[in-house]
């Protein structure tokens, strides 16, 4: 399989925020990590956490459990160069978080403009494993390249919240809590005994086509096998056939579109968002096809 990746470039000088685009030209080895965390600084705010739009459909300034996750994301993309931006990202991570250890869906959002409902309206008293799975997988990924991640204090609350919280679960859980706690378990799968009996217990939830529709999400929003597992050699690949993987890395590629990148299936809730949101789904096309040697 084949994709074009001049054309992906100049999609991503044409659209993509800057941060996406350094993203891009640090997985292709054309820039460094120091370009990265210049562009992600600039969403930081003083106590640590990161808001300003990092997450596209939150533009509120605030600092967010969303933000986390994104920020999360580059600091494990520069691996194995290490910041201190992360651990005092898990320190204000710590700050916000519940006494349970799991944190909330959001925080309150003064200025709601451009801003998901789901976002705005979210209850800051109540923990999410969502939001506590998609920030703190991440986090763990992070860990193994970085030992201050790995023994900071709200990383380990956190990381028992997601366990407890997923031993739980009884029903079949949205399809993208479903996803974020896949991943979370893939990622902790080696220094958790009980990952890999909570993973067997999460798999049955999903169909043998790897297919979860998102609930309440747009028209033909789904969660795909390589939402749930986007890496190989992880023991969420188990979870699917080698054939099943091998169809969504081609239908992945295949979607590449005339302009060079690649887009969402789900809803955007700013003009700004839509396009944010292209650049960042080419960026995760680019490295899910390359990190699977399907380039």
């Amino acid at each position: 399989m084949t994709i074009d990746i001049a054309a992906a470039a100049s999609f991503m000088a044409t659209h993509a925020r800057v941060l996406d685009r350094r993203r891009f030209h640090l997985l292709l080895d054309e820039t460094g990590p120091g370009a990265v965390l210049a562009a992600v600084d600039a969403y930081r705010n003083p106590d640590g956490g990161y808001g300003w739009g990092l997450e596209p459909d939150l533009r509120a300034h605030e600092s967010q459990p969303g933000g986390a996750l994104h920020a999360f994301e580059v600091f494990h993309e520069i691996a194995p160069t290490t910041t201190g931006r992360a651990v005092e990202l898990c320190d204000w991570l710590g700050s916000v978080s519940l006494p349970d250890g799991g944190l909330p869906f959001a925080l309150p959002v003064a200025d709601p403009a451009g801003t998901a409902p789901f976002w705005a309206q979210a209850d800051p008293a109540v923990a999410k494993l969502q939001s506590t799975a998609f920030v703190a997988g991440v986090a763990n990924s992070i860990a193994a390249h970085d030992p201050a991640v790995a023994e900071h204090p709200w990383l380990r609350a956190a990381t028992r919240y997601c366990l407890d919280a997923i031993a739980a679960i009884d029903t079949a859980p949205h399809a993208i809590e479903l996803s974020f706690a896949v991943r979370f378990l893939d990622t902790v799968h080696a220094s958790h005994p009980e990952a890999a009996a909570l993973l067997d217990r999460l798999g049955a939830f999903i169909p043998d086509d790897g297919l979860v529709r998102v609930e309440g999400g747009a028209e033909d929003e789904t969660m795909r096998p390589l939402d749930f597992a986007p890496l190989p050699d992880t023991p969420a690949r188990a979870l699917f056939s080698a054939a099943t993987i091998d169809a969504e890395l081609r239908l992945l590629a295949e979607r590449q579109q005339d302009d060079g990148g690649w887009t969402v299936d789900f809803a955007s809730y700013s003009p700004a968002a839509a396009l944010e949101w292209r650049g960042y789904a080419t960026v995760s096309a680019v490295s899910v096809l390359r990190h699977n040697s399907a380039l």
